[in-house]
C-alpha cells in the first residue's frame, strides 16, 4: 500500500524535472498533459496532472492498494461509517483500468482506495485519437 498524492502543476515538464531529482526517482507512466511516479521510499504514488489554470495545487489525495480485498475493505469501513461512498469497478482514469472507492472529506476533498488493473490508452474510458496521417490498419497500439 502506498498514499497517492495527486497534484495540478502549472509546467508538466518543469515539475517532472523537479520531482525525479527530489525523489531521485523516474517517471512511470507518461501521457500528454500527465505522469506519475511510483516511488518506494516514501511509499508515494506522485500524480502530475498539468492544469496551469487550476485555483488549488491539490487535486486529490488517495491510498493505491495491490489487492481488491484492500478495495472492498475501504469500502465496508466507509459504508459502516455512514460516509458517502462511490464504488467504481473497472473504471478507467488516468491511463489505467482500476476498481476503486471514492469519498470526499468535510472540505470537499477527493480521496480514493484504489487498485490499478491494467494500462489505457486514454485518460477516461473515451475512444483513443485516430491518428488520420496513419491508415488504420498500420496503427499500433503500445
Amino acid at each position: 500500500m502506498r498514499l497517492q498524492l495527486a497534484l495540478n502543476v502549472k509546467d508538466l515538464e518543469a515539475a517532472i524535472d523537479f520531482y525525479s531529482k527530489a525523489f531521485g526517482a523516474k517517471v512511470n507512466k507518461r501521457r500528454p498533459g500527465y505522469a506519475n511516479f511510483a516511488i518506494d521510499s516514501p511509499p508515494l504514488k506522485l500524480v502530475l496532472f498539468e492544469n496551469p489554470d487550476a485555483s488549488e495545487r491539490l487535486n486529490h489525495l488517495g491510498v493505491e492498494v495491490f489487492d481488491d480485498a484492500d478495495v472492498a475493505s475501504a469500502a465496508k469501513r466507509l459504508e459502516a461509517a455512514g460516509l458517502e461512498h462511490e464504488v467504481q469497478e473497472e473504471e478507467v482514469c488516468c491511463f489505467a483500468n482500476q476498481n476503486k472507492v471514492i469519498t470526499h472529506d468535510v472540505d470537499g476533498t477527493m480521496w480514493e482506495w484504489y487498485r490499478v488493473l491494467g494500462d489505457s490508452q486514454t485518460f477516461f474510458d473515451e475512444e483513443p485519437a485516430v491518428d488520420t496521417a496513419v491508415p488504420p490498419s498500420s496503427q499500433r497500439h503500445s
